[in-house]
């Protein structure tokens, strides 16, 4: 069976305008934009494919906040969206964001899910391009914590944990978090500006059929939850982060 994937940011209770979404939403699909070609032609949901292949979306901060007007994008004190992009229904590159929001009962996401097939599924499948998808999600988001990885290493032994506890092919912790200690070959470290750090388990692809890979994932979430780095997510407040 195919494996899927998944690349997301995860941030709890930190009050944001309507104008802070919007920059925010507008920066990351810039960036997203520049990982791939094919992230630039972005589309809203209608009733069938094609009626929703004429939505074509702007994403730039003035569209966003428009969007963010409109009662069917309002959640609680927060916003959410879901735009996608691609050619055909069965290999399309999905997002999906919720932010703004105070409540500490609530989540806050930006989820991007790529193709499950197609000739663009294993070319977006590489540990430099989901390494600078999660550049980007940590850059424009600025979350306390974010992952890219196998959909079926995280959900393994039942329904997927907390976000925060498990690890992954490319990982992201806020300073806030801790520092990131030394991990094992071949992992790679690197720090994102002044905001945190990514950890690449393997520049191969990550796969949960591979023992190996499995194995070393192990290994660096008993290292990271020995240094608190793996825990659920904690408030971060109503002061902006960017």
């Amino acid at each position: 069976m195919r494996e899927t994937y998944h690349a997301g940011a995860y941030w709890l209770a930190r009050h944001e305008s309507a104008e802070e979404c919007a920059r925010r939403s507008e920066r990351f699909f810039s960036m997203l934009g520049h990982c791939n070609p094919d992230w630039t032609r972005w589309h809203e949901t209608a009733d069938s494919f094609e009626e929703a292949r004429k939505l074509r979306a702007v994403t730039d901060a003035t569209a966003f906040l428009k969007m963010f007007g409109r009662k069917r994008n309002r959640i609680g004190d927060g916003f959410h969206f879901w735009l996608w992009a691609g050619d055909h229904p069965d290999e399309t590159t999905t997002v999906n964001v919720a932010c703004g929001s105070s409540s500490p009962l609530t989540t806050s996401v930006c989820l991007l899910k790529p193709p499950k097939q197609g000739p663009h599924a294993e070319r977006l499948l590489s540990a430099s391009l989901l390494t600078e998808v999660v550049r980007a999600l940590a850059l424009a988001w600025e979350p306390e914590w974010a992952i890219a990885t196998s959909d079926a290493y995280s959900s393994q032994g039942g329904d997927r944990p907390r976000p925060g506890t498990f690890t992954g092919w490319v990982m992201y912790f806020s300073g806030s978090r801790g520092k990131v200690p030394p991990l094992p070959e071949p992992v790679r470290v690197e720090a994102v500006e002044d905001k945190g750090s990514l950890v690449v388990l393997t520049p191969e692809k990550f796969t949960v059929s591979n023992p190996e890979h499995v194995a070393l994932a192990g290994r660096v979430h008993t290292l990271l939850e020995g240094k608190g780095l793996l825990r659920p997510l904690q408030p971060m407040g109503s002061k902006s982060h960017g």
